[in-house]
């Protein structure tokens, strides 16, 4: 069966209760979970599953594209068994921070693509950094350092995110969506669409901050020539935010 993905209709969740449905070793399927695997470039969520006084550290989660199970990588074998009740709990300080990044990334490309109408060749979203690639023709330091200038002043404007649903066929009608260069949405019969009204929609699967300014402020790191047609930024966000996310939340 697959994974019920919790993390797609709740970012904030950082704690869940699942029963597990397949033991391997040190990898756990669960029925549900609030887990984000490593997909559509941002990274894995770490935490723990607990089990009455027992608690055991999950280091990675991984999604089956034929299956939809995710897979919870424990850092070694535990005493845990299918049927039994688990309680997950996420890093809260690492997921917070791939939310702040993962808005951050969007906001960028949206500007990059509005105003030079490069699109999104490759990117990732880590707890220590994020990066992007764009099909640029030449390197500019000025270009990035404007499209953060620009995204920082979009950020500060306190935006709430809209999140929902359509089918695959009404999501490709909306002018914009699709920003990556070298493919498409996945073909699911229904998108979960992250806007950030009146500069961006995508199809996107990735937890999210709710308010653009939880952000704070995006920090430009470097900027590299990949190759032909491929210029690279890698951005932070500050760090001194982390704990500001409950005054956002509604």
């Amino acid at each position: 069966m697959p994974t019920k993905p919790l993390y797609l209709y709740d970012s904030y969740l950082k704690e869940f209760e699942a029963k597990i449905q397949h033991v391997i070793g040190s990898q756990i399927i669960l029925d549900q979970t609030a887990f984000h695997p490593r997909t559509g470039g941002v990274a894995y969520d770490i935490g723990y599953l607990t089990k009455g006084n027992m608690k055991y550290k999950v280091i990675g989660a991984e999604i089956n594209e034929e299956t939809k199970e995710i897979i919870h990588l424990l850092e070694e074998e535990a005493d845990l068994n299918q049927g039994d009740l688990i309680t997950g709990i996420l890093d809260w300080e690492r997921r917070y921070r791939l939310m702040r990044l993962h808005t951050a990334a969007h906001l960028i490309a949206a500007i990059m693509y509005r105003d030079y109408n490069a699109l999104i060749t490759g990117g990732q979203v880590d707890y220590k950094h994020a990066k992007l690639d764009f099909n640029l023709p030449k390197t500019s330091r000025e270009t990035f350092e404007t499209a953060v200038e620009k995204a920082n002043k979009e950020a500060s404007k306190n935006v709430q995110l809209k999140i929902y649903f359509l089918t695959r066929e009404e999501a490709l009608k909306v002018p914009g969506v699709v920003k990556l260069a070298e493919r498409m949405p996945p073909k699911e019969k229904e998108l979960r669409m992250v806007e950030i009204p009146s500069i961006d929609i995508q199809a996107d699967g990735g937890p999210h901050v709710k308010n653009t300014k939880e952000i704070g402020e995006i920090l430009l790191v470097k900027i590299e020539n990949k190759g032909k047609n491929k210029r690279r930024i890698y951005f932070d966000v500050d760090r001194g935010k982390i704990e500001r996310a409950d005054i956002f939340q509604v």
